[in-house]
């Protein structure tokens, strides 16, 4: 049976939620502490602490006075087993100025973990009295006092510099070896770092990246002038390595099909003034392109440095002229073939940010970013935009752990609440060899690149459609990758640690590979996409691939989106596309066999929500109807000195009750996406309750048939408060959902419901509420009464019914539905 066709506009709705009250409960250290032997255990640590601070005592004395700056303090190392975790908020102590600073991240399989706090001299003795009164004194059950911290605690040392670098420990610098630090500066003493650095001849760069409590900057130097530092400052929070290799696969060929390229000159219908564009942070781009020409006015293009000019170069292959080409036309073999005119909905800008010759300094990356999106917008501040970038790094990676870079992509993705950008990044390439055989174990081990990490971005991997060899010159080779399935060079986060996001959200077309069955497998012309060539004088076409094709594809249907809508938030764009993706045949066929929820959590992990459709993202059909809701909420409210959560919404939906009512138990699906941005507090603390990432967490929730509205509170309140305890995806779990309980990483949760038309009937009311974030645990840095906007899409899907079930939603909206 033919399905409809999608000719019908979405419902947009402005708002519509009706705020409630609600509450989560308070979060305190859970369970109970390791069995001691009190006295043994006080002795061990009152011993180890006096060694430290006998220590601390001497470091302080010796610093040179000079160069220190700021007060007087000392760092401690504890060592907590790596079950007790939850305690290293405890080690941090405001009043006393006690300040938890860095938990490096720790191998798998590790009993142990550390925790480095910085003390200032007036409270040298915080913890000695603290050990003091376990051992000697008693709450009012009978318990040792201060049992929840002291028992938690194994031993405590003396920091030193290697106790505050944060990424793994094989990437620590060599003795003696000068190196690019990545410097975490505490909260307001950026100043007296560079004072510090200025009088030890410490070489600087001048781009810093500011967040909420954290500044980053780039340091040279050994670990010897490190040290210097951190014994003469009280500025540093964290260390880790300068990470500044940029990754982009560029094995290109060069077919040649030049004889179509002035028919399609000829037939371009250029962009209206008001209409977005697509950024490319990127190698430049070759103007002079006649297909490129039309979209990319001189005064678009930018660089990062101007001394590099804004052209592309032969360094990096035409790397950025490749991705305008797939950024404007999509697989350019398909635009060429296509009869009529072409219309371009949107402009093409390019800002440089890869140098003509040779890698950049080792500069920070986000700094780079911020600079870069920063001259595009000057040149057309009212111009709505998404930005697209292709270079990634794979230093340093960390299961998922925010990086420096990825922090910053979604610091200028929130915007400060105010300034919200779209961002379309790759997930990264396999880097060597690609083998027939590790495919795809290899892609779910290697992780995606830095700064797919970012929460607010929209990352892009690649799958592929491509099989078909047609070259007689490899009659005999065969494609990696079956038609459908994950193209073969795109990383996936599988092996990420389970809180944090999904990685790629989405994929889109990147290519094949071809191999002999003997050597190592290559690309050839006929797995690849087409585009524009940076050297026009000599041919005009190139083929293209991987992750960096499929985030211009990406980029590509983002524009679109805000073409056809532009008033949508860029969290709207999101939305809508992941919440238009599908999987392929071939990736329903391993999530059917995917037995259990961890399993399903690996393959999403390398699909995402799969292949996002222009035609879905923007049209809703008779047997298809889709609402996007653009709203807001007030997460946290202060009662007296405590933050806690101030409400939810309800979302009552148009129901098409009768219409479901009367197709019984016939099957249908309810697909919701839930897209919001958050303000990342990074910074290697552990990721415990108080040092989360995010600012917040939004979750949704849908009245179960059999619910009355009461009871749908009564559950969403009890879901809140098994998030409180580590419970991730509490309010999803069971109940027909396909994904259900793991649905809920990152700051989108996408998921489909599939069920009879009667019991979809009485599902109709959706609540939107908020879980703990920085917002709420960080009460002193006053962002405790900021709104937090989010897009809900909505789907009603009845393939095969013979019913109409938009009309039906049109006839109970008391909106004007938007022409067109």
């Amino acid at each position: 049976m033919a399905r409809p066709p999608r000719n019908r506009s979405h419902f947009f709705l402005d708002g519509g939620g009706q705020a409630e009250p609600y509450t989560s409960p308070r979060t305190v250290i859970s369970g109970l502490p390791p069995a001691r032997a009190r006295a043994q255990h006080a002795a061990k640590l009152s011993q180890s602490l006096a060694t430290a601070i006998a220590g601390a005592q001497q470091t302080m004395a010796a610093r040179e006075p000079g160069i220190a700056e700021g007060d007087r303090g000392f760092y401690l190392q504890f060592e907590i087993p790596a079950a007790e975790r939850g305690a290293v908020d405890a080690l941090e102590n405001k009043p006393a100025g006690i300040e938890l600073v860095a938990v490096p991240q720790i191998a798998a399989g590790e009993e142990s973990i550390t925790a480095t706090v910085f003390v200032p001299e007036r409270s040298l003795e915080f913890y000695s009295k603290k050990i003091d009164a376990y051992r000697t004194e008693q709450t009012k059950t009978g318990r040792p006092k201060n049992e929840a911290l002291i028992a938690r605690i194994e031993d405590v040392h003396l920091a030193a510099v290697r106790s505050l670098f944060t990424d793994a420990s094989e990437l620590y610098p060599q003795p003696n070896a000068a190196a690019w630090w990545e410097v975490w500066i505490r909260d307001g003493r950026l100043a007296s770092f560079r004072i510090v650095a200025g009088r030890l001849n410490i070489p600087l760069k001048d781009h810093a990246i500011r967040f909420p409590e954290r500044d980053v900057v780039l340091a040279h130097g050994t670990e010897a002038t490190i040290a210097r530092v951190v014994s003469n400052s009280n500025a540093i929070a964290e260390l880790r390595l300068a990470k500044d290799t940029p990754s982009i696969f560029l094995e290109m060929g060069a077919p040649e099909q030049v004889e179509w390229a002035e028919d399609l000159v000829g037939r371009l219908v250029a962009p209206d003034m008001l209409a977005p564009a697509i950024c490319l942070l990127d190698s430049g781009a070759t103007r002079e392109h006649p297909l490129i020409a039309p979209a990319l006015p001189a005064g678009n293009q930018h660089a990062y440095d101007d001394n590099w000019g804004v052209g592309d170069s032969q360094f990096w292959n035409g790397h950025g002229t490749s991705m305008s080409g797939v950024a404007l036309y999509g697989d350019l073999q398909q635009t060429l073939a296509q009869q009529g005119a072409v219309e371009l909905p949107y402009w093409l800008e390019t800002v440089k940010i890869l140098p003509p010759n040779g890698g950049n300094d080792p500069l920070l990356y986000g700094a780079i970013t911020e600079t870069s999106m920063t001259k595009a917008e000057a040149n057309a501040p009212l111009r709505k935009r998404v930005f697209c970038m292709a270079v990634t790094s794979e230093i340093g990676l960390a299961r998922g752990r925010p990086s420096s870079w990825s922090a910053a992509v979604d610091q200028l993705t929130y915007g400060g609440g105010a300034l919200r950008r779209l961002m379309v990044i790759a997930a990264g390439n396999l880097r060597g060899d690609i083998h027939a055989a590790e495919y795809p174990d290899r892609n779910d081990l290697e992780e995606a690149e830095s700064p797919a990490q970012a929460w607010n971005a929209l990352v892009v991997g690649a799958y592929t459609d491509k099989i078909n060899i047609v070259d007689p010159a490899f009659g005999d080779w065969a494609a990696v990758a079956p038609a459908g399935d994950l193209s073969p060079v795109s990383r996936t986060s599988g092996t990420w640690d389970r809180q944090w996001p999904v990685r790629p959200d989405v994929v889109f077309e990147g290519g094949n590979f071809a191999h002999d069955g003997v050597n190592p497998s290559s690309h050839i012309d006929d797995l690849q996409l087409l585009t524009t060539y940076y050297r026009p004088n000599v041919r005009l076409f190139d083929t293209f691939g991987d992750t960096s094709a499929a985030a211009a594809l990406g980029a590509n249907l983002c524009a679109n989106i805000i073409a056809a809508r532009p008033t949508l938030w860029p969290e709207t764009v999101r939305g809508l596309a992941i919440h238009s993706a599908e999987w392929t045949p071939a990736m329903k066929g391993h999530f059917d066999g995917a037995g259990t929820q961890a399993m399903k959590m690996a393959m999403l992990r390398r699909y995402g929500w799969g292949v996002p459709d222009i035609s879905r993202a923007l049209r809703s059909a008779t047997d298809d109807a889709t609402l996007v809701v653009e709203d807001v909420l007030l997460p946290f409210k202060k009662e007296d000195s405590r933050i806690k959560t101030r409400s939810m919404n309800l979302h009552a939906l148009p129901w098409p009750r009768d219409e479901l009512l009367d197709l019984g138990a016939a099957d249908v699906e309810l697909r919701i996406t839930l897209s919001y941005f958050i303000e990342p507090n990074p910074g290697e603390r552990g990721w415990t309750r108080r040092h989360r990432y995010s600012s917040h967490s939004l979750r949704f929730a849908v009245k179960r048939s059999l619910e009355d509205l009461q009871q749908f509170r009564t559950r969403i309140n009890r879901a809140a408060e098994a998030e409180e305890e580590g419970q991730i995806g509490a309010a999803a779990g069971g109940d027909n959902w396909f994904l259900g309980m793991i649905r809920d990483r990152g700051s989108v949760h996408s998921d489909i419901w599939r069920g009879s038309a009667a019991a979809l009937a009485e599902r109709d009311a959706i609540g939107v509420f908020p879980v703990s974030g920085w917002w709420k645990e960080k009460p002193g840095l006053q962002r405790w009464d900021r709104a937090a906007r989010y897009a809900l899409v909505v789907s009603i899907r009845a393939p095969g019914a013979d019913i109409d079930i938009y009309t039906a939603i049109e006839n109970k909206l008391e909106v004007e539905i938007p022409a067109g």
